[in-house]
């Protein structure tokens, strides 16, 4: 299987193929509204505002697995992200990122890229940078914050530039 062979749900339930981001660099987040880490969303629009315009996509994915901090609605989330941090990137449907119902995405990126802990994902903003041919280039720990981010964004988007 392959990252754009992959079907999930937006925000309002409807299907994405992640074909449509064919040729762009993605960041791929398991998010949470009442964690440690969500000031990081307000790092992560920083990120879309710089670099959207390069051919940079974020994919938030909110995510209760981890301490139930994801509890609201998708619309309750998205309310929440755009009134507290601004976010105008794409939001998806919540979603498992381990175990037995876990998205057919988040399988795929742990293959690609173990990291921190194993397999499983160990906490709410794992973040995972894709290159514009749809492979995994990197995995980073809910600690590295967006801005630290910036550096390997710039080499994958300059790659194709």
């Amino acid at each position: 299987m392959k990252l754009y062979d992959i079907t999930v749900k937006d925000a309002s339930g409807a299907d994405v193929e992640l074909s449509e981001y064919a040729g762009k660099v993605l960041l791929i987040v398991n998010t949470a509204t009442e964690c440690g880490f969500t000031p990081q969303y307000g790092g992560l629009q920083e990120l879309y505002e710089r670099y959207a315009d390069k051919g940079f996509e974020i994919l938030d994915f909110p995510c209760n697995q981890f301490g139930h901090q994801a509890p609201g609605t998708n619309e309750e989330i998205g309310s929440f992200c755009t009134g507290r941090f601004g976010v105008t990137f794409r939001q998806f449907d919540k979603i498992d990122v381990n175990g037995a119902n876990e998205s057919p995405l988040y399988t795929f990126l742990k293959s690609a890229k173990g990291g921190f802990g194993g397999s499983k994902i160990k906490w709410n903003f794992t973040k995972f940078l894709v290159d514009r041919h749809g492979e995994v280039a990197a995995r980073f720990a809910s600690s590295k914050t967006p801005a630290a981010l910036a550096g390997e964004i710039e080499k994958l988007i300059g790659d194709s530039e």
